[in-house]
């Protein structure tokens, strides 16, 4: 079956083919065959891009989406009410199929605002049972998924067993679904641990991602560069603090950064790092990171990211912001897409440009990045199949599924003693 998407404004993010004012782009078996201003393609199921801008999905390089049910809850926390909340008093009461609901309406979520592909940084595996409801919650979504296998949140415990067994499950690493490692940092853990579980990763052919800051005055990336662990095949999320030393670091190896900015400024990281990252020769990712305390959406997050270090330097531009959350995220999640480029994974998202919001939609691509939210998001395509088509999921009994978060949230509050007001505090 080939689509054939037809007159729309086609943000290819590929510098080879540019902007279109008006085009069209040709996708069959689920690769990208064609960009061109026209194609004729008489036997194609054709979707009308008229008003519409065409693009490439957005790629979301870190979020712990089993916190979904618990949107909004921690709008004020600071990084200590969190890890104490989510942590400490509500993950405990988590069973498997609060995982599952979570991870499968938080993924859903993504894909309504035009996320295709996500990386699910896991870290409430209690049991092996939590671990496969999590993997089962991305499967039964329609989206492409990375499931990232977390230790867990400040464990010395060796996951060795069980990222083999997970890792036996998730085997294919050109399906919709595949599979990272969600390191340990030297900050919490040890670097035996941290060597081991690097030495795991790189045994099983998994990419890696760990989270680490150099607020405390540490430093983290030169502790694993004395040991030889600072890859191309590793994602640093936050890096907040971190040295310029220790950026070159990163970027000599090739490595890759995601940025949360939101949470990062919310709850007390510091500066996102957007524009020493860049300096360094790095390419930064951006995250949505976690429900609780920000939105799920990658619109917002390019957003403030961009705020933050405009009004801190006046650095950046728009179209940065958008390879932040396409090419620049594909390609650390080790992806081929992120591009309307022809023979990558037909992953495309449609915006309206009719929307009272951001109408007239004189400049694309600034007019994303400043104006844009989820409701401009008609079509989604995944690997070539349409999974949003005139703003609604298809094939999703989304009221079912509402039912069935709530009733997780209120049974794992209840559990916990656990006030969803925003009044908690640790």
């Amino acid at each position: 079956m080939s689509i054939l998407i037809t007159g729309g404004t086609v943000v290819s993010m590929d510098p080879a083919i540019g902007d279109l004012e008006r085009g069209d782009v040709l996708v069959a078996d689920g690769i990208i065959v064609e960009v061109a201003e026209r194609i004729s393609r008489p036997d194609a199921e054709v979707i009308d891009a008229t008003d519409r801008v065409v693009m490439p999905g957005f790629v979301d390089t870190h979020r712990h989406t089993w916190q979904t049910a618990f949107r909004g809850v921690g709008a004020d926390w600071t990084f200590a009410d969190y890890a104490a909340a989510m942590h400490g008093t509500l993950k405990p009461h988590f069973r498997p199929e609060d995982v599952y609901i979570g991870n499968l309406f938080g993924r859903l979520e993504a894909l309504y605002s035009g996320v295709t592909t996500m990386l699910d940084w896991f870290h409430a595996a209690q049991t092996p049972a939590h671990a496969d409801a999590a993997v089962a919650g991305l499967r039964d979504a329609p989206g492409r998924s990375i499931f990232c296998y977390g230790a867990g949140y400040r464990t010395d415990d060796s996951i060795d067993a069980e990222v083999r067994r997970v890792r036996a499950e998730l085997s294919d690493d050109h399906g919709l679904l595949t599979m990272a490692l969600g390191l340990r940092g030297p900050d919490e853990t040890t670097m035996d641990n941290v060597v081991a579980d690097l030495k795991l990763a790189t045994e099983l052919g998994l990419r890696t991602s760990v989270h680490v800051d150099g607020l405390s005055g540490s430093r983290p990336i030169a502790a694993l560069q004395e040991h030889g662990l600072v890859q191309d095949t590793t994602t640093y999320v936050h890096a907040n603090g971190i040295s310029d030393e220790e950026l070159r670091m990163l970027a000599d190896a090739g490595s890759s950064v995601s940025i949360s900015p939101d949470v990062e400024l919310k709850m007390g990281f510091g500066q996102p790092e957007t524009g020493r990252m860049l300096a360094a020769g790095l390419r930064p990712t951006l995250s949505a990171d976690d429900v609780p305390s920000a939105a799920g959406d990658l619109f917002a997050t390019m957003r403030t990211a961009y705020a933050a270090q405009r009004g801190l330097d006046g650095g950046l531009n728009a179209r940065q912001l958008l390879e932040f959350t396409t090419s620049n995220a594909a390609a650390a999640c080790g992806v081929d897409a992120g591009t309307l480029t022809p023979g990558k994974a037909a992953d495309v998202i449609l915006l309206r440009t009719d929307d009272p919001t951001v109408f007239p939609f004189n400049n694309p691509v600034g007019t994303i990045v400043s104006a844009g939210h989820p409701g401009l998001v008609d079509t989604v395509l995944v690997d070539g199949r349409i999974v949003k088509r005139d703003g609604r999921l298809v094939g999703v009994d989304l009221p079912a599924l509402q039912t069935r978060l709530l009733d997780s949230r209120n049974h794992v509050a209840a559990a916990a003693g656990f006030a969803i007001d925003g009044s908690w505090r640790a």
